[in-house]
């Protein structure tokens, strides 16, 4: 099969690797239908985190179920699946309290070898508690205008769905754990994918006023047709003045989609007294001040999303509905040949989210 191999900064190959086989008991395969490039991908591209030479990687992928170990319940050859970026066992302290993405037994697709999901096949561990079974929900017949058959499922669909393994689930994390109530007014640092799924998923949970912090038009009109009232481009002390001109006293909530030390130090700043911030943005060199925060009463929550507790407690539903369009995110399809293109097109900014093509449902 194809996988894409990562050699080193901005050394991404496309090379010939076995077809993975079921391993333990509790495994599958699946044949990769979509996978897409991350802008968590883009650190160890640029060079700025460390990757091992010669590993596969990627970590967002849907498809279907070509082999199941013997102890596999939760799904069976054929199935369509979302494969949540966290591999989670379901069974620890964590994955029984919805943070399966803080498995005590998991990890992470893409960060060991032969389980990069940029692949035509992908070997899942802990199938049981990783997986998301679409075909399983088609068929409980309850989701009013959902599909009758993944075989029905559109290209918009197919990309919709396959936000649910990381970056709708993620932006969804940073608006729950920034506590985004209706009526609330939200901030979201962050253009990128998961940023602008930030401001769908404020949307979602009811805030009134959404302001994305955003110097890039062509992704500031997506964020607009996700929810986004007010678009501001300025940054550091500019920022948090037009924020305060926008809101009096400050946002209820604020999202950090985005990890670097600007970006959150600038949301340290820009919440009312009492504020909270949602953080998913991979943290590089972010330092958090401890009297800053506690004199305001702002509170710091957030981390790895558990994107399969929210695919399965409501992001699946709403995607299958046709409520929400994530898969806007993606603004240029490639073919699995292409990938390493696609890592250059979106280190440039060419693209927002690159979508890869890899088989058909």
């Amino acid at each position: 099969m194809k996988s894409t191999i990562y050699y080193g900064p901005r050394d991404i190959r496309v090379e010939e690797r076995p077809v993975p086989t079921v391993k333990d008991p509790g495994d599958l395969v699946i044949r990769v239908v979509r996978t897409c490039v991350c802008g968590s991908d883009l650190w160890p591209y640029r060079g700025q985190d460390v990757n091992t030479a010669g590993t596969p990687i990627g970590h967002e992928s849907i498809g279907v179920v070509t082999e199941v170990g013997s102890d596999v319940t939760a799904a069976k050859a054929g199935d369509f699946v979302i494969v949540p970026f966290p591999i989670s066992c379901g069974e620890c302290a964590a994955c029984k309290a919805g943070f399966e993405s803080s498995c005590l037994n998991g990890g992470y697709f893409g960060a060991a070898e032969g389980e990069g999901c940029q692949s035509e096949y992908l070997h899942v561990p802990h199938a049981n508690g990783t997986i998301v079974n679409v075909s399983e929900a088609l068929a409980a017949g309850d989701i009013p205008g959902a599909p009758a058959s993944p075989k029905d499922f559109t290209d918009e669909m197919l990309a919709d769905l396959l936000t649910l393994s990381d970056v709708m689930g993620t932006g969804y994390h940073a608006a729950v754990s920034a506590e985004v109530k209706p009526g609330s007014t939200a901030v979201v640092f962050g253009d990128g994918a998961v940023g602008l799924c930030g401001v769908l998923s404020a949307k979602l949970l009811g805030a009134t006023r959404i302001i994305a912090m955003s110097r890039h038009e062509d992704r500031a009109a997506i964020a607009r047709d996700f929810g986004a009232t007010d678009v501001v481009p300025e940054r550091d002390d500019a920022a948090v003045e037009r924020v305060m001109e926008l809101t009096g006293s400050g946002a209820d909530a604020v999202l950090e989609c985005v990890g670097s030390a600007q970006s959150f130090g600038t949301a340290l700043r820009v919440g009312r007294p009492g504020a909270v911030i949602g953080r998913v943005g991979l943290p590089h060199g972010v330092d958090i001040p401890a009297e800053g925060t506690f004199y305001r009463n702002i509170g710091i929550k957030g981390g790895p999303a558990p994107v399969r507790t929210y695919a399965r407690q409501r992001l699946l539903r709403e995607v299958l509905a046709g409520a929400i369009h994530p898969g806007r995110v993606f603004t240029k399809t490639y073919t699995l040949d292409e990938v390493p293109q696609a890592y250059a097109d979106m280190d440039a900014r060419r693209v927002v989210k690159a979508l890869v093509t890899v088989s058909e449902v």
